[in-house]
């Protein structure tokens, strides 16, 4: 059962959005950050764009934007332990490994900086208790759903299922949400792994190429990931495949090999609405001199198929044009509040 942020933590819609509004010159200047897992793939970019667009329409906000530029758990760690040197009003936390974050989200928390978790949930011991995320199950049975739509549910064979960071809960609840549905659904296809395909671009190449290669029967070929999506598509493109290939994200090469018919669909966790909704609501409440509240805001997500994918091209052609998008969406995400059970979330 959702529960509903108490009146004195409620958020209001961000009808003065795009100026700043008039009250806030008034405020203190807050000094927050954010940490991502990988400074150069599209989908932290577009996590951290989404918080630069919120800072400034909420205005007197500095806000510093940290991440390894390759998917590194350690260096992370230690960007985001800088970071609280320097964001004393607040931090928002994105990172693939959240086992090496529970000491250090702590720390954070116990100097008096309030953390936020975004996209990946809070390990218990990190005194993290705010978190804004998709339902990443729900998201994979939404892949699994459509890929049957054209394979059939009486379907026969092999599909491979590829995890980048295998052990991060949100893409493993993809994975899960992926073979669930497809065991119940379709009980003549075997679903095989999750098997780990990496964040690196390269590596992730060699590691679906191995599959492609060792499968070259298969019905279809699903990730989880960033990379997943734009790399089975080269690799389908490259030896004329025959079977399906679709994965996560809006990266742009993901974005052309939906258009072109490569990939079927890509699945949109949209990362900028997170980015922003996480941003603001700290802000927010670093504003009325309150913590972030306790729960999961559960965000939404989307397929992105034939029939939409001009419009996300579109969307996608600058931060501002993906504000434009989403403020209908964040008005009413903002302007009210309702919160799951953080031990939820998945």
């Amino acid at each position: 059962m959702r529960k509903k942020l108490i009146a004195g933590l409620a958020i209001v819609a961000l009808a003065a959005a795009g100026c700043g509004g008039s009250g806030s010159a008034k405020n203190k200047r807050l000094k927050l950050g954010m940490a991502v897992a990988n400074y150069s793939l599209n989908f932290n970019r577009e996590m951290y764009q989404g918080g630069q667009q919120a800072a400034a329409h909420l205005g007197n906000v500095d806000l510093k934007v940290v991440g390894p530029p390759n998917t590194d758990g350690p260096a992370e760690v230690q960007l985001f332990q800088n970071l609280t040197v320097t964001a004393t009003d607040g931090i928002v936390l994105m990172n693939l490994a959240p086992p090496l974050f529970v000491r250090p989200a702590a720390q954070a928390v116990d100097k008096g900086i309030p953390v936020v978790a975004m996209d990946t949930s809070p390990m218990p011991g990190e005194k993290v208790n705010f978190y804004v995320g998709n339902d990443n199950y729900e998201l994979g049975t939404l892949m699994a759903q459509a890929t049957l739509k054209r394979t059939g549910a009486g379907a026969k064979g092999v599909v491979v299922v590829g995890v980048p960071n295998p052990g991060t809960p949100v893409l493993d609840s993809r994975a899960k949400g992926i073979k669930d549905t497809l065991n119940k659904l379709a009980p003549g296809t075997q679903v095989l792994g999750p098997f780990q395909t990496y964040s690196d671009p390269a590596q992730n190449y060699s590691a679906w190429l191995a599959q492609v290669h060792a499968h070259p029967n298969a019905l279809a070929f699903l990730g989880v990931g960033d990379a997943d999506s734009y790399d089975l598509a080269k690799i389908k493109q490259a030896e004329h495949g025959k079977y399906l290939t679709a994965g996560f994200d809006v990266d742009a090469k993901t974005l052309e090999a939906v258009k072109n018919g490569t990939d079927f669909l890509t699945i949109d966790p949209e990362h900028f609405l997170k980015g922003y909704i996480s941003t603001a609501v700290l802000i927010q409440t670093r504003r009325a001199g309150k913590k972030p509240p306790d729960g999961w805001f559960k965000m939404p997500g989307q397929v992105v198929d034939s029939g939409n994918i001009d419009q996300i091209i579109q969307r996608e052609t600058s931060p501002g044009a993906e504000y434009t998008y989403y403020k209908s969406q964040i008005d009413k995400l903002l302007g009210n509040i309702s919160l799951l059970p953080l031990s939820q979330a998945r």
